[in-house]
This record gives structure tokens, sequence and C-alpha cells, in this order.
């Protein structure tokens, strides 16, 4: 059974930074592209960021651009998000996913369909 379990989220003031994490189980995790969507209160789900499997690639939401940092572990199979500068608009329940594929180019994950969801780790940042 995959399990995608996030951590990380909580409350942080505007210009804080909060680093999300998301555990793999059940899959052979480097075989996965992984990435970071997010939901905020009454707006649909939105892409983040995204990284192949190999770690080689990495792509951002131009939201976050400059912010943001994906990275991934292998052996530990986790998947990382380390927010900086975080503004009230990044308040959100951010979702990891896995997607099976090999591609080398992490900007052609964010349209994809995913394989496996996380349950999401609520973000929020008070102005």
């Amino acid at each position: 059974q995959v399990q995608l379990v996030e951590s990380g989220g909580g409350l942080v003031q505007a210009g804080g930074s909060l680093r999300l994490s998301c555990a793999a189980s059940g899959l052979t995790f480097s075989m996965y592209a992984m990435a970071w969507f997010r939901r905020a209160p009454g707006k649909e789900r939105e892409f983040v960021a995204a990284i192949t499997w190999s770690g080689g690639s990495t792509d951002y939401a131009d939201s976050v651009k400059g912010r943001v940092t994906i990275s991934r572990d292998n052996t530990r199979h986790t998947v990382d998000l380390q927010m900086n500068a975080l503004k009230p608009d990044d308040t959100a329940v951010y979702y990891c996913a896995a997607d099976r594929t090999y591609t080398a180019q992490a900007r052609a994950i964010r349209a994809r369909t995913m394989d496996f969801w996380g349950k999401g780790t609520l973000v929020t940042v008070s102005s």
C-alpha cells in the first residue's frame, strides 16, 4: 500500500520559513517524480514545485519561484519543500504527490496526472 505522509506544516508569521517533508512508502521511490501542490481556502488546487526522479531537474510555480526549494533523498524516500519569505497568500493545505515517470524535465511534471497523493499538511501564514 502506497503512502505519502506530509509533515512540517503549521502557523508562521509573514516573512518566516517552514520546511515541509513528505515520507513515501510502499513504492519504488526512485522510479517516481515528486511534486508539491496546494489548495488555498476557496480556491482550486495548484502546482507548487516538482522534482524529477533523479533530482536533476526542478520546476516551480511563478508564485513561489525564488522563495521555495524542492529536494529529495532517494535513500530516505523523502521529498522536502523549503519555503522562505512566506506570505499570507501561501496559506493553504500542501499536498505531496508521486508520478511514475522518468522524464528528465521537471517542467513536464506539473501537467501530468499524479499516481498517488498524500493527505496534506496545513500551512497558515499570518500577516
